[in-house]
């Protein structure tokens, strides 16, 4: 599992949500650092999510595999709502309002794309990128934790899940 690499919203401190991003030259050369460093790895499948700043850092780490990236909104980031393209500092104890995913969603959809890696790539290595907080949420589902127990992952980072 990866998170993607560092976006033009990252570096500005913007809430991205589901918007769809896109890398910086910052997250583009952290993508081709993580490909070179995955380049002789056994990948059997490259599954992104479908907003295109995770979709771009797919496609770079599948380059030396010459796999297809695998997209699916089960993957995508948090929907934050009307946090949304808000600067995150200015967002510190602000009330959260109802248009924000709950946590709860979150975790089923965390659910769910793990069953559908079970399903669907049973036996496979599967390189899986997306993003921070749905990364989280994953690792929380999988790991039987809660969500604050999950270190928060960097752009780029890599953590390997055993399913």
């Amino acid at each position: 599992m990866v998170r993607h690499g560092e976006t033009v919203d990252n570096a500005a401190q913007i809430m991205q949500g589901q918007t769809q991003g896109r890398l910086n030259e910052v997250g583009l050369q952290q993508a081709r650092d993580l490909r070179d460093k995955m380049a002789r790895m056994e990948i059997d499948v490259v599954v992104a999510s479908d907003l295109y700043r995770s979709v771009q850092t797919a496609e770079v780490l599948a380059e030396p595999h010459r796999l297809p990236v695998v997209q699916t909104p089960l993957l995508r980031e948090r929907d934050w709502g009307s946090f949304t393209g808000r600067y995150i500092p200015d967002l510190k104890g602000a009330p959260w309002s109802d248009d924000i995913e709950t946590l709860d969603a979150l975790l089923e959809r965390a659910r769910q794309f793990l069953d559908f890696i079970k399903t669907h790539y049973e036996g496979k290595t599967v390189l899986a990128v997306g993003h921070g907080i749905v990364n989280k949420a994953i690792q929380a589902v999988h790991y039987g934790k809660q969500m604050r127990e999950v270190e928060r992952m960097t752009n780029c980072e890599v953590r390997t899940l055993i399913l």
